[in-house]
């Protein structure tokens, strides 16, 4: 089945390239089928960037779904132009009364700040605690992930010494292996990870309601399980394109930051020669199980029945 995406939605013609079956808003309409409502909370800078990264991964699945775009009133995106956001994203107040039957909620770049100082944090709150009770199973990535274990959980974040940048090898942890959102994972696999802060294990164990279920020894908590898969939290990056750690170290470069190369990453260790990719089965399997197993097995057919 076809993703089905807003008309004129950049990402549109940028999959189409890659041969990926996608339609807009108007020929779905014509289809006799009840497609599985998406939202997702973009807070990345970039954000055409991450909408084409993050529904690359969601077309890979044989199930229907309608992609809307949420955005907080409280923070004006500087990256984005205001015609892509008046477009194709809407406001949190204005779809509070709908129900989805899975939510994606980005990373955002505000890590040096603590949760209370970010400037959206009391509507961020809210839409967390909105989702308990509109949205089936919902997926945080990176600083979200962080963000919902501190507000739900009371799981502190803390700095590193360095930035966590690179590719990790990763693992499942034990008891999980049988876990469907793993299902066709090699016993090794390779995550992207961007980030300047961490949850520990040790403070998550203190929380029985919580399950680690994957982990690196270099990178840490990898992803975090909570109502039986209603909540995923997951701190590294595997929805990032190819080029994107590139993109990152040469900018942080040309700004004169402090910055290492990305680990595991460039062939040879040389970034003339490009990465190596070794993420990409890895990320559709992940997206495509937490589809198929969390959202479309698990919602009911009447959406207005999600609670």
């Amino acid at each position: 089945m076809p993703l089905n995406l807003p008309d004129k939605l950049p990402a549109i013609d940028i999959l189409k390239e890659e041969n990926i079956f996608v339609i807009d808003s108007s020929r779905a309409t014509s289809q006799d089928i009840r497609p599985l409502k998406i939202v997702i909370l973009n807070l990345m800078p970039l954000k055409i960037t991450t909408e084409t990264d993050l529904i690359r991964l969601l077309s890979n699945s044989p199930l229907q779904i309608e992609v809307s775009f949420m955005k907080i009133k409280s923070h004006t995106s500087k990256n984005t132009p205001i015609e892509h956001m008046k477009a194709f994203y809407r406001d949190f107040d204005d779809m509070r009364e709908e129900k989805f039957d899975g939510m994606i909620i980005t990373g955002a770049p505000v890590e040096h700040l603590d949760f209370e100082d970010v400037n959206y944090w009391d509507e961020i709150q809210e839409i967390f605690n909105w989702t308990r009770t509109h949205v089936t199973s919902t997926f945080y990535i990176c600083w979200a992930a962080q963000a919902g274990l501190y507000h739900h959980y009371g799981i502190p974040k803390y700095a590193l010494d360095k930035k966590m940048f690179g590719i990790f090898e990763h693992h499942i942890c034990e008891g999980f292996n049988q876990l469907p959102i793993f299902r066709g994972f090699d016993d090794e696999f390779f995550v992207p990870h961007s980030r300047h802060t961490e949850v520990r294990r040790e403070d998550i164990e203190k929380c029985p309601e919580l399950s680690i279920i994957s982990e690196s020894e270099d990178s840490g908590v990898h992803i975090v399980m909570a109502r039986g898969g209603r909540e995923f939290y997951v701190t590294g990056h595997s929805e990032y394109s190819p080029l994107t750690l590139d993109g990152e170290y040469r900018r942080d470069l040309g700004k004169g930051l402090p910055i290492d190369m990305p680990k595991n990453y460039y062939r040879d260790n040389d970034p003339d020669k490009g990465p190596v990719v070794r993420w990409r089965s890895t990320a559709n399997l992940l997206f495509s199980n937490w589809l198929n197993y969390y959202v479309y097995q698990e919602t009911p057919y009447d959406i207005n029945q999600i609670k």
